[in-house]
């Protein structure tokens, strides 16, 4: 009997206001969970938990963590109770042992790049959710590999979502309404989504090799970095969809993807 191999997500999370708005992202990202079925719990990879190891996240009842400032307060209000999984997270650290050694975490919650999306896929929170930290000492391959290593769990009806931005580069960022994109984030994001669209693995974990309107885009690797994990779990016969776009703020690609 065919296994069923559960697809993945790539989100581009955006601003931490994304939890209130119902604009044309979160509505895609309502739209796209139709596209799954429903998994047995969600591995998660944020932006936000970018550290210099590798860690698990092992809590029975996570804590939202509101890693952001200067915001609306109705944000800092936001619930989603949601359970973890010690059990996933202990299959996690096995299953990535031969790689890099992981140790457990109970000191992080659930940061904003995961609970943003996550809510508006799951509004029930009867989904648990595990975070794997990113190790920001590797280099991109080993994100690439960590992602080859974690497939399996798909087999067994776990969600992997990585939450970041192809582009983001906050120090170039505008709140002004109508702005128009910055041409260097419209051709890096056209770069990236071309290479992803041919398979071109190689040339984005050199993606410092893209040229100048890339290495804009992508002035820390943080937001760029959960890409390699749905880029390591596509499987030959896959394809990543490009289920929303556009750029926000001049310098924020929303581009977001499902694996399957």
């Amino acid at each position: 009997m065919k296994k069923t191999i559960m697809p993945a997500i790539f989100i581009g999370h955006g601003s931490p206001t994304n939890a209130l708005e119902n604009n044309k992202y979160t509505k895609a990202w309502q739209s796209v969970i139709q596209e799954i079925p429903k998994p047995k719990a969600i591995l998660c990879l944020s932006a936000h938990w970018c550290v210099e190891e590798t860690l698990i996240s092992n809590l029975e009842q996570p804590q939202l963590i509101y890693d952001f400032y200067g915001f609306p307060d109705e944000l800092y209000k936001v619930k989603y109770l949601v359970a973890g999984s010690p059990e996933l997270a202990k299959q996690v650290k096995e299953l990535l042992s031969p790689l890099v050694t992981v140790e457990y975490n109970n000191d992080w919650g659930i940061d904003h790049g995961a609970w943003v999306p996550i809510k508006w896929l799951f509004p029930e929170a009867d989904i648990p959710i595990v975070q794997l930290s990113i190790n920001y000492n590797k280099p991109a391959r080993f994100h690439y590999e960590v992602g080859k290593a974690l497939g399996k769990l798909r087999e067994q009806g776990i969600l992997i979502i990585a939450s970041g931005n192809i582009v983001h580069n906050l120090n170039t960022i505008s709140f002004d309404d109508g702005t128009e994109p910055y041409p260097w984030a419209i051709e890096s994001d056209k770069i990236i989504a071309d290479l992803i669209e041919n398979k071109q693995h190689k040339k984005l974990l050199d993606f410092r090799n893209l040229g100048e309107a890339v290495n804009l885009a992508i002035p820390t690797p943080d937001h760029y970095l959960p890409l390699l994990y749905i880029l390591g779990l596509q499987r030959d016969k896959e394809k990543l969809i490009s289920f929303v776009d556009g750029i926000v703020f001049k310098s924020i690609s929303m581009r977001s993807y499902l694996l399957k």
